[in-house]
């Protein structure tokens, strides 16, 4: 086989040193730093050198055990964020340890910026983190979005597509941050994924802004992306050589799924994108996942024309299933309104047994209807576990609005 070719069309020309100082000046804007101009100056010389020389990852040290070649070095950060991983795995997999739901607010309005008041999406998690940790045996880690805009150095950067020249060049977790050499520190991912990780469940709300998610909830979604066939070891690819990225993958590459086995409760906001997001993840049951080799040829995904939400919606037994039955507590039954049908998926048994799937909002006609779904038909969950009695989408909807842009 024909090693494949890696496409470049135009040479990367950096910034002049007077466009860097432009940008780097531009933090210091406020007149209190005008008395500390000789310490800056200093700091931008460091800055620019930095970026010249591309010193994306200063401060490295060797793999270590459990990396193909143990003397590799690695940025020291990444490495900190797998052993936050690893950790964070070990104590989702301990039986003895509380049902742990994600619960994650993907409104990025802010009482405490410019919207001045709180937002609707987030008064919902709020009621979903209350009557979940009312539980027995379950706890909640909340993360909310809407922190990017409150406070200050907290950045999700974009994803760059690695996994769009070779699926081994994406790695688990990701190492395109941070970029010393472009100054792009700070980002929250690194602490992101291991809460990813070491839930056993995610509730994912949302508005809806213009017919799509909100930009920072998509960018956290973007850069899961390498949990979904990412390469846990970076030695395999030298750090990000295209070339032996696509090499490794056309010579056989298993896709691992490093959030396999959780369950999403779920989102709804969208038409399909985030049902093929949790499909691709594996954390609905019984979803079928289509890959495609991408280091020599750019054509569409199979199966792209298949509906996410139809195969949400009809999927069955499978993963889930093969995952509770693992499991000896009482069944859980769910009750699921997907594009207009109402099913139940009964006899689920778990040693975290609250598995909700709470559809948060709905864009039909560019409308946001928490607790309803395509066409404005309710949906709802009861029996959350044996002792639960609420109806919980009718219990959080009365603290949502029923209508409008529902942010």
């Amino acid at each position: 086989m024909a090693k494949p070719a890696v496409r470049r069309e135009t040479q990367w020309v950096p910034l002049t040193q007077e466009q860097f100082r432009e940008r780097f000046y531009a933090r210091f804007y406020d007149p209190a730093f005008d008395g500390v101009q000789a310490e800056l100056g200093k700091v931008f010389e460091k800055a620019w050198d930095g970026y010249i020389v591309y010193r994306k990852s200063p401060r490295k040290k060797p793999a270590g055990k459990g990396f193909a070649d143990p003397k590799f070095e690695l940025p020291i950060e990444w490495l900190e964020t797998r052993a936050a991983i690893l950790a964070a795995e070990k104590r989702q997999k301990d039986p003895k340890s509380p049902s742990r739901i994600l619960i994650v607010n993907g409104s990025t309005r802010s009482e405490h910026t410019c919207p001045g008041e709180i937002s609707k999406t987030r008064r919902l998690a709020q009621h979903a983190q209350k009557a979940i940790e009312a539980l027995p045996g379950h706890e909640v880690d909340f993360l909310d979005i809407s922190t990017l805009a409150d406070e200050p150095y907290k950045t999700i950067y974009p994803c760059k597509a690695c996994v769009s020249t070779a699926q081994p060049l994406c790695h688990w977790p990701c190492s395109c941050y941070p970029n010393h050499a472009l100054g792009q520190a700070n980002d929250w991912m690194n602490e992101i994924y291991p809460r990813w990780v070491a839930a056993h469940g995610v509730m994912i709300l949302c508005p809806v802004h213009w017919y799509q998610a909100p930009a920072s909830l998509k960018l956290m979604i973007d850069r899961l992306v390498c949990a979904d066939g990412g390469n846990p070891d970076p030695t395999t690819t030298r750090g990000k050589d295209p070339a032996l990225a696509k090499e490794l993958e056309l010579a056989g590459w298993d896709y691992p799924k490093h959030l396999e086995d959780r369950v999403a409760h779920d989102l709804g906001v969208f038409r399909r994108e985030p049902h093929e997001l949790v499909d691709e993840l594996r954390v609905v049951d019984g979803v079928e996942a289509h890959y495609l080799r991408v280091p020599h040829q750019h054509g569409d995904r199979p199966g792209a024309d298949v509906d996410g939400a139809e195969r949400a919606r009809d999927a069955r037994g499978g993963q889930r299933r093969a995952l509770l039955e693992k499991r000896g507590q009482p069944p859980v039954t769910l009750g699921v309104g997907l594009g207009g049908s109402r099913q139940a998926l009964p006899g689920l048994t778990s040693a975290h047994p609250t598995h909700l799937r709470v559809i948060a909002g709905d864009n039909y006609r560019g409308r946001a209807h928490f607790g309803t779904v395509q066409d404005g038909r309710p949906v709802s969950a009861r029996s959350l576990d044996p002792d639960a009695e609420e109806d919980m989408i009718g219990w959080l909807r009365s603290s949502a609005s029923a209508s409008g842009c529902a942010t």
